[in-house]
């Protein structure tokens, strides 16, 4: 027989919590989440004990919010969801799970990536590593709609480096955060080194944009996303919405993570990655090098092998080049010349709204 605390309210035909969980395959404990969300509040609560009890019409819509969280998908997207008319809602998962299968790729890819580092490092054990050099070459392009280019590259045989400027002297901004950085090509940092030296430029670079704005009322920032060299090492720094790719025998990896408002929506589930490019705040950073005190770089040491190719690049490029196309380019192309070339213009075929700055660079054995 049922306890107490399985009776529904006496003649409304209301269920209590306990039995409203069984049937809904929800737990108590996952309902009082939901109510306190307001994502699936009871149809009544007792004002004196607070007893939850819920309206058998309410089981449809607790079943479907069961589903979708085994579906992984996040609480504030299933309460969109939820509020859509039947036809609308279907669109929804549907995009949902579109997005799931791109990040499960995505992060199969970066597996792939993390095993092949991870097994360079244990190689190195009974293996001297091979010391590798860079034959690069970058390209900036103004694009088809902006009136100024402020875009910075720059590529050399040790330093590999894009920024993106921003605001009225944006422009100045990104080519003093690069002549910070250039620096670094007449210095030859041991490999245990690289990335003290890199976050130092960097921090140089930062204060080189901090004067910049004390000079003027212009506002002045920019991204930064760089590649150091020595011996068999590589350092990565970024920051920014400018991106890092890698391409190896397992295909065209992305290095770096966007520091914008839409990443962090793409990273919430409220945003798919298809639908990144064309949100109307994809502008907006989150992180960037602006002269204040916070800033904060992510910083990474990468082992590189001769016969790499990476691709340092804008959003002036990557938001209007698929990863595949990137990819082709960047497989076929002969050399680094070619290949920045053909990536310029295919962004321009695109429609170029912004300005374009791109690296490419091959990693040889050095002395070959």
């Amino acid at each position: 027989m049922a306890g107490h605390g399985d009776r529904g309210g006496a003649g409304t035909g209301l269920l209590t919590i306990g039995a409203f969980a069984r049937a809904c395959r929800l737990s108590p404990k996952a309902l009082r989440l939901y109510d306190d969300l307001g994502l699936l509040p009871p149809a009544h609560v007792d004002p004196v004990n607070g007893y939850r009890r819920y309206a058998p019409a309410q089981l449809e819509r607790a079943r479907l919010v069961a589903w979708l969280r085994r579906l992984g998908m996040p609480l504030a997207r299933i309460r969109e969801v939820c509020a859509l008319p039947p036809d609308a809602a279907a669109t929804a998962v549907a995009a949902y799970w579109e997005q799931v299968e791109a990040d499960t790729a995505a992060r199969r890819d970066l597996a792939v990536f993390l095993v092949d580092q991870l097994s360079r490092k244990d190689s190195t054990m009974v293996t001297t590593p091979t010391p590798v050099t860079l034959r690069a070459a970058a390209l900036t392009d103004g694009g088809l709609v902006r009136t100024a280019n402020q875009d910075a590259v720059h590529a050399g045989r040790r330093l590999l480096a894009v920024a993106d400027g921003y605001g009225a002297d944006g422009g100045r901004a990104a080519a003093a955060a690069l002549a910070e950085l250039t620096a670094l090509e007449a210095r030859d940092p041991a490999p245990a080194d690289l990335l003290d030296v890199l976050e130092e430029a960097a921090h140089r670079a930062n204060r080189a944009v901090q004067r910049l704005g004390a000079k003027g009322t212009a506002e002045a920032g920019c991204t930064l996303t760089a590649l150091l060299r020595a011996g068999s090492r590589l350092a990565l720094l970024h920051i920014g919405d400018s991106r890092g790719y890698v391409l190896r025998d397992a295909g065209l990896v992305r290095l770096t993570h966007d520091h914008s408002l839409v990443q962090s929506l793409v990273d919430e589930g409220r945003l798919t990655p298809e639908e990144a490019p064309g949100h109307p705040q994809r502008g907006l950073l989150t992180r960037a090098l602006d002269g204040g005190e916070g800033f904060a770089p992510d910083l990474r040491l990468l082992d590189a092998r001769p016969g790499e190719r990476y691709l340092l690049c804008t959003d002036g490029l990557h938001t209007v080049l698929p990863l595949g196309t990137l990819q082709e380019v960047l497989a076929a192309a002969l050399d680094p010349e070619q290949a920045v070339r053909e990536l310029v213009t295919l962004a321009r075929e695109a429609g170029a709204p912004d300005n374009i700055g791109c690296v490419v660079a091959d990693t040889v054995a050095a002395g070959a």
